[in-house]
C-alpha cells in the first residue's frame, strides 16, 4: 500500500468513525435524558458539590500539536477529593468515592456526560484512556512510547485496555495496557478489523456496566 493510499484509506476510516461516534451519541443522549437526570437528583441530594465533574486531559497528539480537553463525568467522589493529595490514581475501595458515586462506577454510569465531549469531537466512543497531564508527564518519564498511544487516534469513553484491565491503580498497569492501546491503533488500519474490534469492545463494556463490574 503506497503512503498516498494509506493516507486516504485513513482518512476515510476517521470520516467512518466519527459519523459512527456522533450517531451513537446522539442516539444514547436523546434516549437516556431521564437517567441523566434521575442520577444528578441522586448526586445533588446525596452529597455536596457539582452534579458534573470536568477534568483536564490530554487528548490526540497531532504532528504540530498536542490537543488538550476538558473531560466530563458525573461526580464520584467527595467534593474537592484530591484539594490535598492532587492528581493521584485510584484505589480499591477509594475512601473519596461517595456512596451514590460507588454504585456509579460499579456500572461505568459516571462516564455517560463524556458523550458530550464525543459529540464536540474531543473524545470517541472507543479509543485509549484520556490521562491528566500531570499523570501523562510522569508515565512518559517512567515508559517509553507512552505518548504514542494516542497519536492520531482520539481518547475513548471505553477501549480494549479499559474492558481488559479497568482504572489504572499503579505503573504496573499501565504499563500493561500500553501493549492494548497500540493494539487497538493497528486495528485502524484495517476496516473490518477495526469495525469488528469496536463492536466486541463495546459488546463487552455494556456486559460490565450491566453486571456492574466497573470499579
Amino acid at each position: 500500500m503506497s503512503i498516498y493510499t494509506y493516507t486516504n484509506f485513513q482518512l476515510n476510516v476517521n470520516h467512518i468513525k466519527r459519523f459512527i461516534d456522533v450517531s451513537i451519541a446522539v442516539l444514547l443522549l436523546s434516549t437516556l435524558w431521564p437517567l441523566f437526570i434521575f442520577i444528578a437528583v441522586l448526586i445533588k441530594v446525596s452529597s455536596a458539590g457539582p452534579i458534573i465533574y470536568s477534568q483536564r486531559r490530554v487528548g490526540v497528539i497531532l504532528n504540530d500539536r498536542t490537543e488538550f480537553f476538558d473531560i466530563y463525568k458525573f461526580r464520584t467522589m467527595c467534593n474537592k477529593a484530591e484539594a490535598l493529595t492532587g492528581a493521584i490514581w485510584a484505589a480499591e475501595n477509594d475512601p473519596r468515592l461517595t456512596l451514590i458515586g460507588k454504585l456509579l462506577r460499579k456500572c461505568r454510569l459516571d462516564e455517560l456526560p463524556q458523550l458530550i465531549n464525543v459529540i464536540k469531537g474531543e473524545m470517541s466512543i472507543v479509543g485509549p484512556r484520556p490521562e491528566r497531564p500531570g499523570i501523562a508527564l510522569y508515565l512518559e518519564k517512567k515508559i517509553p512510547f507512552y505518548s504514542e498511544r494516542t497519536y492520531d487516534v482520539l481518547p475513548g469513553i471505553t477501549g480494549l485496555a479499559q474492558v481488559h484491565q479497568g482504572y489504572d491503580t499503579s505503573i504496573e498497569d499501565v504499563k500493561s495496557k500500553i501493549l492494548y492501546d497500540f493494539a487497538y491503533s493497528l486495528s485502524l488500519t484495517k476496516l473490518t478489523k477495526w469495525l469488528t474490534m469496536d463492536f466486541l469492545i463495546i459488546c463487552r463494556t455494556l456486559m460490565i456496566m450491566i453486571l456492574g463490574r466497573g470499579r
